[in-house]
């Protein structure tokens, strides 16, 4: 019988009677078919919770991912504009939000019109209720362990040079901008 399950209780329990079958063995019958059911069900669930255990340990082991869960994802900023506003939350969000939070690592891709952003010889905007501007907002993100890339063809066709960018700004080539797109622990924002 199932654990909990008096006889007594069983009693209340409507049961077709078989007139050929003394009631007794009818109970007896539903009884053991009970108790059959109630078995099989504990057999399923336990068979259940293994399989499942199984598959999360297979999953989490299958998943390189899922090994490095531990390790902040990087995050690669791809600016494309020299809009001043675009350019701070851009800016803001890879320095304050991912690199001062331990995200690792974390770029800035200037393409298109975003190199203008670095360009010394263009004057900085401070953007609203930023206490610093653009170069200066780009240069602490440099200090703080950040990377900001300027597109090579982007640089010549905008008619810049690598000297024309503020310190710090690298060169971008395919072999680092590509590890850092292919890299399935960094994730791309752009604006």
């Amino acid at each position: 019988m199932a654990s909990g399950t008096a006889l007594r209780d069983l009693i209340f329990i409507p049961i077709q009677i078989n007139p050929h079958v003394p009631p007794l063995a009818d109970l007896a019958r539903f009884v053991r078919a009970r108790e059959k059911k109630v078995n099989s069900m504990k057999q399923l669930k336990t068979t259940f919770v293994l399989l499942s255990l199984l598959l999360a340990v297979f999953v989490g082991l299958g998943n390189p991912n899922a090994q490095a869960a531990d390790a902040k994802a990087g995050l690669f900023v791809n600016l494309t504009t020299d809009d001043t506003w675009a350019a701070t939350k851009a800016i803001m969000f890879a320095h304050q939000k991912a690199l001062k939070n331990g995200f690792q690592p974390v770029a800035i891709w200037l393409n298109v019109r975003g190199i203008y952003l670095a360009d010394k010889n263009r004057p900085s905007h401070t953007h609203g209720l930023m206490k610093e501007n653009i170069h200066q907002m780009l240069q602490s993100f440099i200090k703080d362990g950040g990377t900001v890339y300027a597109c090579q063809a982007c640089t010549k066709a905008a008619g810049l040079t690598p000297d024309s960018f503020i310190d710090g700004v690298e060169m971008g080539n395919e072999a680092a901008i590509l590890d850092l797109l292919a890299n399935p622990s960094v994730k791309t924002l752009s604006w």
